[in-house]
């Protein structure tokens, strides 16, 4: 496999700091099974700067994400920024929600995404095989969009799959309608960007960095109107550019083919979307999950091709909106645009 930084490495100083800090930023600490729990909105409230700080945790120590103000925008002020040095990584290789984790006994069920650098000690996901990319060592770090904590028997067999002691293991829990869910959920922009470039069969190797911002919105009430605005976020108010090596007319085909608009379920606001497929998050277009607005440069040209388009009247009629209502939804299951 190709030489690249551990992203376990990396992300092992991030964990130990958002711990250490905990205080300050609102979150929780508890053991589970050996393994630390950090509650980023559960019992404990987060915060905005919790939430960026778990979306660089989340891209495995290869991300930077900002927060700051968009003069353009009158109703929405604040948006989200994103840069890696290496998107192919941080955004498939941890960011991405690619780890199905689940647990069902006498007591109940649960089920949520992993995402994160622990992703890659496990290895669980085809996808790692594509990227050419495997960890090891320690400490083992997943996020969970969850508002549950973990059964015991789940936190176990995630150590042992990603091969490391439970001590050496810390899962950070941020359900979406917390401060901190948003903040990491909108953080993953260009993760969803590079999903989407993935899915279109680009040469992931091709893209050589990469630049997203979207705004920021308030947190919904209750899980589905939360996961409609941060989806919304993106696909009506993202913004991409990519950086790509290769022939320029790839990149301008990239370029049109990779925004949200390109959807047929493109048009409404998200939560309407999932209401009307009864709220089957697999019978929506994949190629909806995308950011608004896309600029791909082809760099050995330097021509820039753009696409899509930016729809604040979205972003008005979802962040102001009252939703649609979260009934028989059950947070841990759910997705959100990064996958």
């Amino acid at each position: 496999m190709q030489q690249r930084p551990s992203l376990s490495a990396l992300a092992g100083p991030l964990a130990a700091a958002l711990v250490a800090d905990a205080a300050q930023l609102r979150l929780g600490i508890d053991s589970l099974a050996g393994a630390t729990i950090v509650d980023g909105g559960i019992a404990r409230s987060g915060g905005l700067e919790a939430g960026r700080r778990i979306a660089e945790l989340c891209m495995g120590g290869l991300g930077r994400v900002t927060l700051q103000a968009d003069t353009q925008s009158d109703r929405w002020p604040f948006q989200v920024a994103v840069h890696s040095t290496d998107p192919v990584l941080a955004c498939l290789g941890s960011q991405y929600a690619g780890w199905s984790l689940s647990h069902k006994d006498e007591a109940g069920s649960f089920f949520a995404l992993g995402s994160g650098p622990g992703r890659a000690l496990a290895r669980k996901e085809t996808l790692f095989d594509e990227l050419g990319y495997g960890d090891s060592g320690d400490p083992a770090v997943l996020v969970l969009e969850s508002g549950a904590v973990p059964p015991a028997p789940l936190v176990e067999r995630i150590a042992a799959d990603c091969g490391v002691a439970p001590e050496r293991l810390t899962l950070v829990l941020t359900p979406t309608a917390s401060l901190a869910g948003t903040v990491q959920i909108v953080a993953r922009v260009l993760e969803v960007a590079m999903h989407k470039v993935h899915a279109l069969g680009f040469p992931l190797e091709h893209v050589a960095d990469g630049v997203g911002v979207a705004p920021l919105p308030p947190p919904g009430k209750g899980f589905v109107e939360a996961m409609g605005r941060t989806n919304d976020a993106i696909l009506f108010g993202g913004t991409v550019q990519l950086f790509v090596t290769g022939p320029e007319d790839a990149a301008a085909d990239l370029a049109r083919r990779l925004p949200s608009t390109e959807s047929r379920d493109y048009g409404r606001p998200f939560a309407e979307v999932f209401a009307a497929v009864n709220k089957d998050f697999y019978a929506i277009d994949p190629l909806l999950f995308a950011p608004a607005r896309v600029v791909v440069t082809a760099l050995d040209s330097g021509r820039s091709f753009h696409g899509g388009r930016l729809a604040p009247d979205m972003l008005d009629r979802s962040f102001s909106g009252t939703g649609c209502g979260g009934a028989g939804v059950k947070e841990a299951g759910a997705k959100e645009a990064g996958g």
